[in-house]
């Protein structure tokens, strides 16, 4: 079925890509850049999350030539890294491709397989499926070695939000799963009476805060609960569909629009927003949600 599903896609040749491969190779080669020569897996890790974001920031911005640069700062890394690997033997940008084209077809049984999925979230739970049988695959052909913890796979450099979102998606696909939404609104309200707990009990300055200098025990306390609510927060969003990291970069989004419209308003008055009085400042946030309206 995958091979008659394939085959009635129009293959279109794609010679820039090689073109762009060879082009990163002779960087590499002994007469290629002084700079692209000495680089090695981990003296540009960093650039591949510094492009991903500068192209995310692209996307949600809806600017598309904006958007083609981006992307192709992307395929740069992955190209580059590629080359870095088969310079010292390891594997190929072909071998990239074909790995991540045979995980994509076996991921999607729903689609190149006889498994029906009926939305879009049918389709997550169905990924997660995949990959747990995947993992627990490896484990047995590891032998006696350690296996793999179920959320050993999500990244710990990710995005708080987003890291805490794929390790609650992977603990529900073993069924570690509230029935339903209201369930976890009950444990954010019992996250959040842990947190007023600890807040109450912990030392804090004239202005609120907790004194951590004082006791950074209870710092720490108020700290964990805290984590706490957001991770359960994180939850609802899961079970409503939402994914948390784009919700909360979204509204970030939002208030830097409207704070931008009340540096405006100030502006035109001569004035700072450090000047304005409260009750000003919420009288020109007001005007910027309704020009939003």
């Amino acid at each position: 079925m995958t091979e008659k599903l394939v085959a009635e896609v129009e293959a279109v040749p794609h010679p820039t890509f090689d073109e762009f491969v060879a082009t990163i190779e002779a960087l590499r080669s002994p007469d290629g850049c002084p700079w692209d020569k000495v680089q090695t897996h981990k003296s540009i890790a960093g650039n591949m999350v510094e492009e991903a974001y500068e192209a995310v920031d692209a996307i949600e911005a809806d600017d598309t030539p904006h958007m083609l640069e981006e992307l192709g700062d992307v395929l740069l890394q992955v190209v580059l890294q590629s080359q870095i690997a088969a310079d010292a033997g390891t594997f190929t940008i072909d071998d990239v491709c074909r790995t991540v084209n045979e995980k994509i077809v076996r991921r999607h049984p729903h689609v190149f397989g006889e498994v029906q999925a009926g939305d879009a979230n049918e389709v997550l739970d169905l990924w997660d499926q995949v990959k747990m049988a995947e993992k627990e695959a490896a484990d047995a052909a590891g032998g006696e070695a350690a296996p793999e913890g179920l959320l050993d796979g999500v990244p710990k450099s990710f995005p708080a939000l987003k890291q805490a979102q794929k390790i609650s998606r992977k603990a529900a696909s073993a069924g570690f799963e509230w029935d339903s939404v209201d369930d976890v609104w009950e444990k954010v309200a019992e996250e959040m009476a842990e947190l007023r707990e600890a807040y109450a009990a912990a030392p804090k300055s004239p202005n609120g805060k907790v004194d951590g200098a004082a006791d950074p025990a209870a710092l720490a306390a108020v700290e964990l609960e805290m984590g706490d609510v957001l991770f359960s927060l994180v939850n609802v969003a899961r079970k409503m569909g939402v994914q948390a990291e784009e919700a909360l970069r979204a509204t970030c989004g939002k208030f830097r629009t409207r704070w931008a419209f009340m540096e405006g308003a100030a502006a035109g008055q001569g004035r700072r927003v450090e000047d304005l009085s409260m009750e000003e400042m919420e009288e020109l946030w007001s005007m910027a949600k309704a020009l939003e309206g």
